[in-house]
């Protein structure tokens, strides 16, 4: 509101006053009194003057709000060296129409956050005495300028730090079937993902967390949820996706917030966020990015279809190449049986010879013992009947014995008065002895 304003200011002229310098109507010690309504026709006078037909200001949306008849509201915002400066901006529907296809065709959209400059004219709204400013026209090419500036900025901020490519440097679990989704989950979004993933015929496990993915709350919200998911030992993949919108919605991907909780999470960050055209700094600093919602679904069967394929390959590699093995050794070993058997047959064949020989040998050698037995059995016959007492007797020798039987040897085996036989070749004498001799 405006305290006090001096005639210059509000635009008065001679006119207003008599012919003696005093305004029209009551005066108190010469100052002139206005009716409320007076002063806010004076007030928008002097704001028409001094601004000519409209004026472009830059500044911060805060507060937006829709009113009655689709109207809409909010605060265009400066804060510079802790002091906050403010005017309320009026957006009327008759003017919406035209100013959202050229927002449209750059882009961009009203929300609270974003940096605008527009155009309007000042206007001192007589119902509530507010001040305002009636929004006419907008310079899409600043927003996008600002929303470059802040996203290169981070950027810079995010190269600097060395761990750009934290996430990147992961691993991806061979088969990422337990995903951890950071998404809203009434969206379009979260339809199509879940959609395409079902179609894909695997088995994957989806946690859903359902947070804003646009406006104040969004990065604070989708940073949090990455790093929850982040702490688990129960997830493969982390996977964060949005639908496509304005450059100035999908630039809460772009927050610093988000960027630093893909980069502390230690497990692998996939995202989806946008249009084809679209990209983020979420999607530069994640492990891998993809350009819609429904091909990081597709992303994600085609790893774990190509794991399936890949391990069939490897299979049927292992099946052939056992076979091959096999087929092989069975060679070998057919091979082998045929050198055994020939080898066999050779040694048997050998032995058979040498046996052969062993035989004639043993039996020539056991001719030769039976001969020398032989020879040696003959000799002792000879021998023994040489000693036979029937020739010794039979030569004219004789042998005595006592009447017991024993022989005589001596004449002291034969004292006088004892009996005793002599045998001679064809008989006995039986004597007495009567003398010794």
């Amino acid at each position: 509101m405006m305290s006090a304003m001096s005639q210059a200011s509000l635009g008065l002229d001679d006119s207003e006053f008599g012919d003696d310098g005093e305004p029209d109507g009551d005066s108190i010690d010469g100052v002139r009194t206005l009716t409320v309504s007076q002063l806010v026709n004076e007030v928008n006078r002097a704001l028409k003057d001094r601004f000519g037909r409209g004026i472009w200001v830059t500044g911060e949306i805060k507060g937006l709000n829709e009113g009655p008849g689709g109207h809409l509201y909010f605060d265009l915002v400066e804060e510079k060296n802790g002091k906050r400066s403010a005017v309320s901006v009026a957006f009327f529907t008759f003017q919406q129409d035209r100013l959202e296809r050229k927002m449209q065709r750059s882009g961009i959209e009203l929300a609270t956050g974003i940096k605008v400059r527009i155009f309007g004219t000042l206007d001192m709204y007589a119902p509530s005495g507010r001040l305002s400013l009636k929004m006419s026209d907008i310079d899409p090419r600043f927003t996008l300028g600002e929303l470059a500036m802040q996203r290169e900025e981070v950027l810079r901020r995010l190269r600097e730090s060395g761990r750009f490519d934290d996430n990147r440097s992961l691993d991806v679990p061979v088969v990422p079937l337990r995903i951890g989704l950071v998404t809203s989950v009434t969206t379009a979004a979260y339809q199509d993902f879940t959609k395409e993933l079902g179609a894909g015929g695997v088995g994957f496990e989806v946690l859903a967390l359902d947070v804003r993915v646009q406006g104040d709350d969004a990065p604070r919200m989708v940073a949090a949820a990455i790093r929850h998911f982040g702490g688990r030992d129960d997830i493969d993949v982390v996977v964060v996706i949005r639908g496509g919108g304005s450059k100035n919605d999908l630039a809460a991907f772009d927050s610093e917030l988000i960027a630093l909780a893909i980069l502390d999470c230690e497990i692998p960050v996939f995202t989806g966020i946008g249009h084809e055209i679209d990209h983020s700094i979420a999607d530069d600093v994640a492990h891998t990015f993809f350009k819609t919602p429904t091909a990081v679904a597709r992303g994600l069967i085609d790893l774990v279809l190509s794991f399936s394929e890949d391990a069939e390959s490897t299979w049927d590699e292992i099946v052939s190449a056992a076979t091959g093995m096999l087929d092989a050794a069975g060679a070998r070993v057919d091979g082998l049986a045929h050198r055994i058997a020939g080898s066999t047959r050779a040694l048997v064949e050998r032995l058979d010879e040498r046996l052969r020989q062993r035989d004639h040998q043993v039996v020539t050698r056991a001719r030769t013992l039976v001969d020398m037995a032989a020879s040696r059995i003959d000799a002792m016959e000879q021998h023994i009947r040489l000693l036979d007492p029937a020739l010794v007797l039979a030569r004219g020798w004789s042998i005595t014995r006592t009447a017991t039987g024993a022989v005589v040897r001596s004449v002291a085996d034969a004292p006088v008065g004892t009996e005793i036989i002599t045998m001679v070749a064809d008989g006995t004498i039986t004597s007495t002895v009567t003398r010794e001799g």
